[in-house]
């Protein structure tokens, strides 16, 4: 049972890693063991960033995950997911950090910017001397974010920005944030770099506020930022970035990010109740003795298991480019729903005690519930399904 617990792959799906992959997913997972479980519960009750478990990061070889050069490692996709599993399995929060650095704001520069823009930002983001944060989503624009009204004008060698971001992680803090906004001019979406100024400030007019009172994901800051007239050096514009097309180029390439969280997530509560069901005695008897426990623990690990030939496959697929919208909706939908029962269940196994930082079930829980809600809420990935099952979309205007 013990190995089991260390590694909760009922179908030996990791077998099929390289030695390489291995040796990654043994550097992450030792990572999350020593330099984040230690810090991040006390983060998580303050509402702060674990710095410290966060720049180390780097020393993982992990940062930038699918990009070639640069400092970056160009992982397979099942090497990145198996990254964002491991980081899920110990905390959403530092998985979130990773996430919006690394592949959103680091895959926006490589994907959309120039040769000059690569070598300018990501060297130094790779090293995570300078971090990142992804500006799309907008108060009324979540869901359908290609509907952003934040706003874009050419002033000479500048632009001149106005608008408002809110749910931007790191987007307090960040050293380079890649911001998009519709051009007044034609209608198409842009891609923007807004930059920290030397003196560590940002140029007048992005003007972000630390978003308080949230009950998941609490070890790191999403910002809500109010833009006016921010003016952005047009040499600082993304020229990959044309239309909302390109942005959801790069969605695309970072799609899936969510589903391998969910997995570690659902690790983590498969094991959490294991190891309490072993230890905990009630009536005179481990609870692991007692037949509805153990039905319990037999389901969540037939979850975790279909969670994870979900993923393997999804991943499979994105190699050879033939992972549609539905499909990866579809891997989404069932992960989310799947290791948020998981992380519920194993709370309640552990009864009061689940109710403790310390036992750490009651983060992966309300994690579990953020992971459900980004990347497409629930109700999002089911209408994406429902309209590659019947051909009619239940969420525009728009009909077969």
């Amino acid at each position: 049972m013990s190995e089991l617990l260390e590694n909760p792959d009922f179908f030996l799906l990791d077998q099929d890693l390289s030695a390489e992959d291995v040796a990654l997913r043994d550097r992450v997972r030792a990572y999350g063991r020593e330099r984040i479980l230690p810090v991040v519960n006390e983060a998580w009750e303050k509402g702060e960033h674990p710095t410290e478990a966060f720049t180390g990061l780097a020393e993982l070889g992990i940062v930038g995950t699918f990009i070639p050069g640069y400092g970056c490692p160009g992982l397979s996709r099942r090497a990145a997911g198996v990254v964002a599993r491991e980081l899920g399995r110990v905390d959403g929060s530092v998985n979130t950090f990773f996430g919006v650095h690394s592949n959103l704001c680091m895959g926006s520069i490589y994907m959309l910017g120039s040769d000059e823009q690569r070598e300018r930002w990501l060297p130094s983001m790779a090293r995570i001397e300078k971090t990142g944060a992804f500006a799309l989503t907008e108060p009324a624009h979540g869901s359908d974010s290609v509907s952003l009204e934040t706003s874009a004008r050419r002033d000479g060698e500048h632009w001149v920005l106005n608008g408002h971001k809110r749910w931007i992680g790191n987007g307090h803090a960040a050293d380079v944030i890649v911001l998009y906004a519709r051009d007044e001019a034609d209608g198409q979406v842009k891609g923007f770099v807004v930059e920290k100024q030397q003196d560590g400030g940002y140029p007048r007019g992005y003007e972000p506020t630390v978003i308080d009172g949230k009950i998941g994901k609490r070890a790191i800051n999403q910002a809500d930022i109010v833009i006016t007239d921010l003016h952005i050096p047009a040499e600082n514009q993304l020229p990959g970035c044309r239309s909302f097309k390109d942005v959801n180029t790069v969605l695309k390439a970072t799609r899936g990010g969510a589903s391998w969280e969910a997995v570690g997530h659902g690790m983590a509560a498969f094991e959490i109740a294991a190891s309490y069901a072993l230890e905990r005695e009630q009536f005179g008897l481990p609870i692991a003795n007692y037949q509805l426990v153990q039905e319990r623990l037999a389901t969540m690990l037939s979850d975790l298991t279909s969670m994870q030939l979900l993923c393997t496959r999804m991943a499979e697929l994105q190699e050879s480019d033939q992972l549609t919208d539905a499909m990866a909706s579809l891997v989404k939908m069932t992960t989310s729903r799947k290791a948020l029962d998981m992380c519920r269940t194993a709370r309640d196994m552990l009864g009061g005690n689940g109710l403790l930082l310390e036992n750490h079930i009651g983060r992966h829980v309300t994690d579990m519930e953020v992971v459900s809600t980004y990347e497409g809420t629930d109700s999002m990935q089911a209408l994406i399904v429902g309209r590659a099952i019947t051909g009619v979309s239940a969420f525009t205007r728009t009909r077969r």
